[in-house]
């Protein structure tokens, strides 16, 4: 009997203690954020996701090195000697056409590593949480600017040049060619008639010894 009463006076007991714990919250303040028409502040080093202010970015590449699970794309064209894409914001010559920059959201890992090397702070992270997708391949983003028609003339421009600077250095290279080898033929004649000089002096020589 007097352990009936015991667990019924710890049975109520409990009972009693939660009720007042939850009759204690009922009356006080809500901390319930009423999502999605309230939001909470996310704190200053908040890493969400990432974004890449394309005009600053000069190709370098160097964000993709750093980044651990290959979730960034990057392809460059070198830039033809009658362009002139000016410079970033930080001051730095841009010397390639970003033709791709993508980066896959759902590889990323969040870690950060791909901001710090950037030479002119083009990429970082956003306080953006919300983009959630149905279909993976929505959270590939595509940064680059440059209009499909517009990156094969790049590519086409840039590979004439580049066969235009082979040519130059092909018609370089057998020019000097020439010309060492007319200079070894200049150098080769110069010792034959030197060589049949001395021998037409010998002779000479030899006879006023005799004497």
């Amino acid at each position: 009997m007097r352990n009936a009463v015991k667990q019924s006076w710890i049975t109520f007991k409990s009972i009693f203690t939660g009720m007042g714990v939850t009759i204690r919250h009922f009356f006080g303040p809500t901390v319930t954020l009423q999502y999605p028409d309230e939001r909470m502040e996310l704190p200053k080093g908040a890493r969400a996701r990432l974004f890449v202010n394309i005009d600053d970015c000069i190709g370098c590449n160097l964000c993709a090195r750093a980044c651990p699970v290959n979730c960034i794309d990057i392809e460059t064209v070198a830039a033809t000697q009658d362009v002139d894409l000016g410079k970033t914001s930080t001051g730095n010559p841009k010397r390639f056409w970003l033709t791709r920059f993508n980066i896959d959201m759902a590889k990323c890992m969040y870690c950060d590593l791909c901001v710090h090397p950037c030479p002119t702070n083009c990429i970082y992270m956003v306080p953006e949480y919300e983009y959630s997708e149905y279909d993976r391949s929505n959270l590939v983003y595509h940064f680059s600017n440059l209009e499909p028609d517009m990156v094969a003339e790049v590519k086409e421009k840039a590979e004439l040049e580049a066969e235009q600077k082979k040519r130059d250095r092909e018609e370089m290279m057998r020019k000097k060619a020439e010309e060492k080898a007319k200079k070894e033929m200049e150098e080769k004649k110069k010792a034959e008639e030197k060589s049949e000089a001395t021998s037409d002096d010998k002779p000479a020589n030899d006879k006023q010894g005799e004497e």
